[in-house]
């Protein structure tokens, strides 16, 4: 989004503060915020969450008994773009237009950056970019992808974390701002650990602080008995223990940083384990996420909430509250902040928490909502028919692929196939006694008052929030509502893979049989400082693809950068057909310690979708 059009989001910014640490009451700062987050980690494989596996995760662990923890958080949905896109936009995914891994380029709302940023924060992002806001590239001061030679970290590096968080609270020190930092651990997303050598030399070269063997680890009761299955879970502790060694160098670099006592720190999961009955799902245990918060001088030191139930959708909305920012629009927001819980307050009406999922990275539609009690899930698939088959990652684990092989003669196992591959139009489970979900309640005469509570009240929240299932949970399984529905959901899931085999395609011809002078920029070999530079941009489209979509934009460059400088200083956007060239006009920015810029141009609706890429080579920036 353009900083002309933001500015436009930003009417009020509250000056919020905490005692600074040498007692001084006349001295304030702003707190800094750092948010940590782990990828597809259930939250009983943490030791303080109840994993009977001892030394799973010793650093977080600690950090919990320095921390509020909640017992009751959940997030909305058990996949991770559209879960993170809730996270950081404080609304559902109807609403913030990311309902699966398809990017909204033209987003009408601020997100957790862009708000940080209007509070005078330095705001950066270490891993899962692309799956934190609703386009990429996005307006973060600091991507914290590569090391300070411009190298690329591993995402399976537990030491790159720390070294990344550092390189973020020194570039908020050069700008003299205090920072806003989201570190995303990769694991322990698949791929696992890999524990094999070749000649000789470990194949992962990122071995966890601790290795689980098969022998050692805990079997979730949704899963089953099972060598295959038990080699599966050794390598996800064992890359849950490489989280937590990530975990560490971060807190370690924030330690070392002397911001300790000035950090607002909050770690939580984007979802459940990524094997079957847990990620894509909207189980119990997809949805819970371990959620803890150390608020220095504000929440009490090892202090666990196991009254109230918070989400996801009330991240953004606490935050702000926590930085003294107000939303320009706070109507829009869709969750509430739970701040006052972190002050040791009360909150009424947290007794449940709406579920929300609609697609998954393959753009198949299965749209499935639900409501969460402590006690109690009920879940509404309008997608099952029993002949439709479920789309989801987890079907390419070996863990899936034994189910098949042992459900032919197994009744038990053919039953949770069954259910796993086309599940029922409602389920309803006993969470408190039954937290696996192996038994659907749905038709049990003692639990009809639950159900029809729990229905109602899901009902009446997606209709306030105006969720298009809404109106199908008065229907029956054969009504025409929900059939209608799915072809209308099944028409667009056509529609978005067809485009997105188009994109390849054109891409793909595109580069086979264009040159590089397709494309191509122009510009001075140095520029001034302060002063506008001219770039001259040519163009040979091909008649075939039309008019496209054209991306220019003006960034710094080099291993040196100035920290008030953000990365991308400016993009401009042109639409091009057929063949000719484009005088843009840029304004270097006036600051000392910027040192080398480049012009990069990309030609298509988003940088994943570019159909041809160029960057210039660094241009000395001169006085």
């Amino acid at each position: 989004m353009r900083l002309s059009l933001m500015v436009a989001f930003f009417i009020s910014v509250l000056a919020f503060s905490v005692l600074a640490n040498d007692g001084d009451k006349s001295s304030r700062l702003q707190p800094n915020l750092l948010i940590i987050t782990v990828d597809d980690m259930s939250a009983d494989s943490l030791g303080v969450y109840g994993c009977t596996l001892k030394d799973t995760s010793p650093s977080i662990d600690g950090f919990a008994k320095t921390a509020m923890r909640f017992d009751h958080a959940h997030v909305q949905v058990g996949n991770c773009m559209p879960g993170r896109n809730v996270m950081w936009s404080g609304m559902y995914s109807h609403r913030n237009g990311v309902e699966g891994f398809v990017q909204n380029p033209k987003p009408n709302y601020p997100v957790l950056c862009d708000l940080a940023q209007s509070a005078g924060y330095f705001a950066a992002i270490r891993g899962k970019v692309s799956h934190s806001t609703p386009y990429i590239p996005y307006r973060w001061d600091a991507v914290l992808d590569n090391d300070s030679e411009g190298k690329r970290y591993h995402v399976k590096d537990p030491h790159s974390y720390g070294d990344a968080t550092k390189q973020g609270i020194e570039l908020a020190r050069a700008a003299g701002k205090p920072f806003c930092l989201m570190v995303n651990i990769s694991d322990p997303h698949k791929p696992f650990y890999n524990p094999q050598t070749k000649n000789g030399k470990p194949v992962d070269a990122f071995i966890p602080s601790r290795v689980f063997g098969p022998d050692e680890v805990p079997v979730p009761g949704f899963l089953f008995e099972d060598p295959v299955v038990r080699e599966e879970l050794s390598l996800y502790y064992s890359s849950v223990r490489r989280a937590d060694d990530a975990f560490r160098s971060i807190h370690q670099a924030l330690i070392e940083s002397g911001n300790l006592d000035n950090t607002v720190v909050m770690f939580c999961s984007d979802h459940g384990m990524p094997l079957p009955f847990a990620k894509t799902q909207l189980y119990y245990h997809s949805t819970r996420t371990p959620l803890m918060i150390r608020w220095p001088g504000v929440t009490t030191a090892g202090y666990v909430d196991r009254e109230h139930m918070v989400s996801s959708i009330d991240f953004l909305p606490t935050i702000l509250e926590i930085i003294g920012s107000v939303h320009p629009e706070p109507d829009r927001l869709q969750g509430r902040s739970f701040a006052p819980l972190l002050r040791g307050e009360q909150q009424a009406n947290r007794d449940h928490v709406v579920l929300q999922y609609n697609e998954n990275s393959g753009g198949n539609r299965h749209p499935m909502r639900g409501i969460q009690t402590k006690d109690s899930l009920y879940l509404f698939n309008p997608w099952s028919n029993g002949d439709r088959k479920f789309a989801t990652a987890t079907t390419g684990t070996a863990t899936y692929r034994r189910l098949r092989e042992l459900a032919a003669e197994n009744a038990f196992l053919a039953r949770r196939l069954k259910q796993f591959d086309h599940r029922e139009l409602q389920e309803l489970y006993d969470v408190k006694n039954d937290p696996n979900c192996l038994t659907n309640l749905m038709g049990y005469t003692e639990h009809r008052d639950t159900l029809s509570g729990l229905r109602a009240t899901l009902a009446s929240d997606l209709q306030k929030i105006g969720d298009p299932v809404a109106p199908l949970l008065a229907a029956d399984p054969s009504s025409e509502k929900i059939v209608d529905f799915m072809a209308e959901q099944d028409q667009r899931a056509l529609e978005r893979q067809k485009k997105r085999r188009e994109s390849r395609s054109k891409k793909k011809a595109v580069s086979n049989k264009l040159s590089e002078n397709a494309l191509g920029l122009q510009c001075d070999s140095f520029v001034l400082r302060g002063k506008e530079v001219q770039t001259v941009v040519s163009y040979d489209i091909p008649k075939r693809l039309g008019e496209q979509i054209l991306h220019v934009t003006l960034r710094q460059a080099g291993n040196t950068r100035s920290a008030s400088v953000p990365e991308r200083i400016h993009r401009t956007v042109e639409s091009i057909s057929g063949s000719g060239s484009i005088v843009l006009s840029f304004m270097i920015p006036d600051d000392p310690e910027l040192s080398r810029v480049s012009f990069a141009a990309f030609i298509g609706s988003t940088y994943p979708e570019n159909i041809i890429h160029k960057v210039t080579d660094s241009i000395e920036v001169r006085d």
